[in-house]
């Protein structure tokens, strides 16, 4: 098959642990959806059948960011909280008022499925307008069987109304709903939905929110033997606002992820380092619930656990489309070098929605990647609401 090159780039292949990988003057091959060279100039292999070359003049060349946690699908607006929040009403006061996550499902509900996937599309092309290649979309906000299959279906629609990789997460177990008790809605509501939608092939995963003002460990685990049987990975949201060991559970059902973690302690971090769960940061949310309690970065680096970055993009807590500003939130308010940012939007993103192949610029990895309008991978996290992408590549075609 011919072969095309992007030459005169700088390079961040992310082959090595603790390393940009960098390659200046370097080329990078593709054929196909494939890439089949990154790499020296002088170390471009002779065999290959040229087809074309872009010079990209000493741009920047990284793989395609991945955002793996995110709640693109949902209707409404919670600006109304936000303001509440400004006047002193906390998050957790304002869950258990019956606004919070149960409004949004009020407006879900009522949205077509018409409305539902023109406002969704409006949050991915702004993720994809950051060099977004693959995004994780989670269900959530419809709590009954019809909205979440409708939800998820939308979701798959994403991927055909855009060149993007979509990764769909069925959480059902992300609120009780109003007027019924947490145990009769996990039992009969939220695993008969997902045995639905796994059969609809609609579910790549399962998650679930284990925290005080949502479920316990208990009913949690319900739905991940629910996931097992299914042959469904899971990943959880855990240690966000209290300590309940939902960390320590995902990992027994050998959870790609735990995501939020600003509470875990050491028995958390330790049984993630054994099961190789990736610790998943959400600033967006931290910042905008001006929280204090910071995840403790130090715990995962001492263990080298696996640190991502998502924009969790939701209308209340992380209202961002933007992972390039994730990055730097993660800098900025978790001390995360630029390195760790960039990793954690790619291939530690990859990781932790279980996908090979993408997150690294190397020979066989699938050609998801974006150019910069930079020369050094650094300016992605340095730079504040600025987008300095100039080309991003989607299985071998520029978008």
């Amino acid at each position: 098959m011919h072969t095309y090159l992007y030459t005169d780039a700088t390079l961040a292949t992310l082959h090595k642990a603790d390393t940009y990988g960098l390659i200046e003057n370097g080329v990078l091959a593709i054929s196909g959806d494939t890439i089949v060279y990154a790499g020296p100039r002088h170390g471009l292999p002779r065999d290959l059948t040229i087809q074309g070359e872009q010079s990209l003049n000493g741009r920047l060349i990284t793989p395609g960011l991945i955002d793996c946690h995110t709640h693109l699908i949902y209707g409404g607006s919670r600006a109304n909280e936000f303001e509440m929040r400004l006047n002193g009403v906390s998050y957790e006061e304002i869950s258990r008022s019956g606004a919070g996550i149960t409004s949004t499902v009020a407006a879900t509900r009522v949205a077509s499925d018409s409305d539902l996937l023109k406002t969704a599309l409006k949050r991915l092309d702004r993720l994809l307008a950051d060099g977004v290649t693959t995004v994780e979309v989670k269900s959530g906000y419809g709590l009954d069987h019809d909205t979440e299959i409708r939800i998820l279906r939308t979701a798959r629609q994403l991927s055909k109304e855009r060149p993007v990789n979509i990764i769909t997460t069925f959480l059902g177990a992300h609120a009780v709903p109003i007027g019924l008790d947490a145990d009769e809605y996990i039992d009969s509501i939220c695993i008969p939905t997902l045995k639905a939608a796994a059969a609809e092939n609609l579910v790549d995963m399962v998650d679930g929110f284990c925290e005080n003002i949502a479920f316990t460990r208990e009913q949690i685990e319900r739905v991940f033997k629910t996931a097992q049987k299914l042959g469904l990975p899971v990943k959880i949201h855990a240690e966000q606002l209290s300590l309940m060991g939902g960390a320590e559970l995902a990992c027994q059902y050998a959870a790609l992820s735990a995501d939020h973690l600003e509470h875990i302690n050491d028995a958390g971090m330790d049984a993630m380092k054994a099961a190789g769960t990736v610790a998943v940061l959400l600033p967006g949310a931290y910042f905008f619930l001006k929280e204090t309690k910071c995840p403790p970065i130090d715990g995962f680096r001492l263990r080298k656990i696996p640190i991502a970055l998502a924009t969790d993009s939701n209308p209340g807590s992380s209202p961002m489309t933007s992972l390039l500003l994730a990055m730097n939130m993660g800098a900025t308010l978790f001390n995360l070098t630029p390195l760790e940012c960039l990793q954690g939007a790619t291939l530690h993103a990859a990781k932790a929605l279980g996908l090979k192949g993408i997150g690294q610029l190397v020979s066989g990895a699938r050609a998801d990647f974006a150019i910069w309008d930079v020369s050094h991978p650094a300016e992605l996290t340095y730079r504040i609401g600025d987008a300095p992408l100039f080309r991003r590549i989607f299985g071998g075609v520029e978008c």
